[in-house]
């Protein structure tokens, strides 16, 4: 009995110590083996490692790739333009005794914060010996190539490799962009209003050959109506010649006829002519004589009274 009380602690204290001195390294991270704050064993590869226990330390870094979103930069160009920036990067750790070095204790974050100043130094350097057009062009491409190897260069020291580095954002800031927008609103203005008279000069070109072919078909129509209205007279004279030519008398019986129903219109039309006058000779009565002509006037005496005319209602 007394030998299992001293058999069981020492069995517990074995298997403590045991599992102190074993560590396990994932596929997705790196290991250092810390005593005191030295570095004493790098473990790169995924599997068991082994420390002294209680004494040395494991300490875990990613061994994947990482990303960098950085914070909003504005950057002035060659022509004197300003964009606001923002950047995505991507890098992981390569040398882990030098990132420990570099970075301390923070690990990743504060590789963030350093890997996002040098990025904020290296974007100013680039774009700013350039012009908004090559920012906005295929060129942009070869602008992202100088900035990645300028953080390449300066995150070496760091212990991590910068894999890529894209320009996410190249804006306007604020206070140009109500500028740039009136600018362009006024440009569309422009445009339209030469569009509406451009529009309006051919309207009136149409207009006018309209107005023109209106006047050219009127014209033509009236001469056709004019030719036409000839046309007709002439062959109305030509009959009524004819008929006049096969019977005078007849047709001077028409004529008057005519004239008595063009003269006498209206309910209260008057005619006031001498008796003897032509006019009436189809209104005398048949086998009437014919007045007789005035007397000579006698010399000295008052010459003879004229028939009184006739009235006709």
């Amino acid at each position: 009995m007394m030998r299992a009380i001293v058999i069981v602690p020492v069995l517990v204290a074995l298997l403590v110590t045991a599992l102190s001195s074993v560590f396990i390294v994932d596929e997705r991270k790196k290991a250092l083996v810390l005593q005191f704050g030295q570095v004493k064993q790098v473990k790169e590869e995924a599997g068991l490692g082994f420390k002294m226990p209680f004494i040395q330390e494991v300490v875990y870094y990613e061994d994947r790739i990482l990303g960098l979103k950085t914070a909003p930069i504005e950057v002035t160009l060659l022509s004197d333009r300003r964009l606001v920036v923002d950047a995505f990067a991507r890098w992981r750790i390569t040398n882990l005794q030098a990132f420990r070095q570099a970075v301390g204790a923070g690990a990743e974050d504060r590789a963030q914060v350093l890997l996002n100043n040098i990025l904020q130094q290296a974007i100013p350097e680039v774009l700013g010996n350039t012009t908004q057009d090559r920012v906005l062009s295929q060129d942009r491409n070869a602008l992202m190539g100088e900035i990645l190897t300028i953080a390449r260069r300066e995150a070496q020291s760091l212990g991590v490799e910068v894999i890529d580095v894209r320009l996410t954002r190249t804006d306007l800031p604020d206070a140009n962009l109500k500028a740039t927008f009136d600018r362009m609103r006024s440009e569309r203005d422009r445009e339209a209003a030469d569009e509406i008279a451009r529009g309006g000069e051919a309207a009136q070109r149409v207009r006018a050959a309209a107005d023109r072919t209106v006047v050219e078909e009127t014209s033509f129509a009236r001469r056709s109506a004019e030719v036409i209205r000839g046309e007709a007279d002439a062959e109305r004279n030509a009959i009524l010649a004819e008929a006049y030519g096969q019977d005078p008398e007849f047709f001077a019986f028409i004529r008057s006829l005519s004239a008595y129903e063009q003269s006498l219109k209206g309910q209260n039309s008057s005619v006031v002519m001498k008796p003897d006058s032509d006019f009436f000779t189809y209104l005398r009565s048949p086998g009437e004589a014919e007045p007789a002509a005035p007397a000579p006037a006698a010399p000295a005496a008052q010459p003879a009274q004229q028939p009184a005319p006739a009235v006709v209602e």
